[in-house]
């Protein structure tokens, strides 16, 4: 539903609340509410400096027994691109070989190894994920969590982000991780939005649509 200022019901309604929430309302929109996932970027790098300082912000969010599975592999060079890009479906492929960095995200499966180091008040917990099937269901979900974190981390640091899940998960994981400790999710680029970087933004759900009280 739009107003008579052609603004959407939705959107008023986050502003009405964004006095409720700690964060800065400039923030909140850099973060959320201007924010989008981008499809084209400017030529600007992203530096090794960006992506350590929006890993040092991103690195505290929570996962299960602090085993911080996730595992991030930075394609810079024109030869890593080109082995990933067979991998993608056809509409990902311009965008991708154009972004200024692409970041393939993977959770590392035998994470429970650094756990000793990671949950040192428990030092049996490596033991608790010793079953291979029950750590790699732990791994994804943990991984997927960081992922989020991350997205939010990118926007905090004034870029943006262009996550695909359109290609082949297998070819791609056999191409950079041959070890088999390393199961790929995503793929992220990331960097300043270009031109035409983003649609219309899509409809979201309002709050009693999606939150109950019992």
């Amino acid at each position: 539903m739009t107003g008579a200022t052609g603004t959407p019901a939705a959107g008023r309604a986050d502003r009405a609340g964004a006095s409720l929430l700690a964060l800065d309302p400039a923030a909140q929109d850099l973060l959320f509410r201007a924010a989008r996932t981008a499809n084209t970027f400017t030529a600007e790098p992203v530096d090794d400096a960006q992506v350590a300082a929006i890993h040092g912000l991103i690195r505290y969010g929570p996962t299960a027994l602090n085993g911080q599975p996730l595992r991030v592999l930075l394609l810079r060079s024109t030869a890593a691109r080109d082995r990933l890009l067979p991998y993608l479906s056809s509409g990902n492929r311009a965008k991708t070989a154009a972004a200024p960095l692409v970041a393939v995200l993977a959770a590392d499966v035998d994470f429970h190894e650094r756990l000793p180091e990671l949950f040192p008040h428990q030092p049996q917990a490596r033991q608790w994920l010793a079953d291979r099937t029950e750590r790699v269901a732990q791994a994804r979900f943990n991984a997927t969590l960081q992922i989020g974190y991350l997205l939010i981390g990118v926007r905090a640091a004034g870029l943006a982000a262009g996550p695909m899940a359109g290609f082949d998960a297998t070819g791609v994981q056999r191409e950079f991780f041959p070890d088999g400790r390393h199961e790929v999710l995503l793929l992220v680029n990331i960097g300043r939005p270009g031109p035409d970087a983003w649609r219309e933004r899509l409809p979201r759900l309002t709050t009693e649509e999606v939150v109950w009280t019992r």
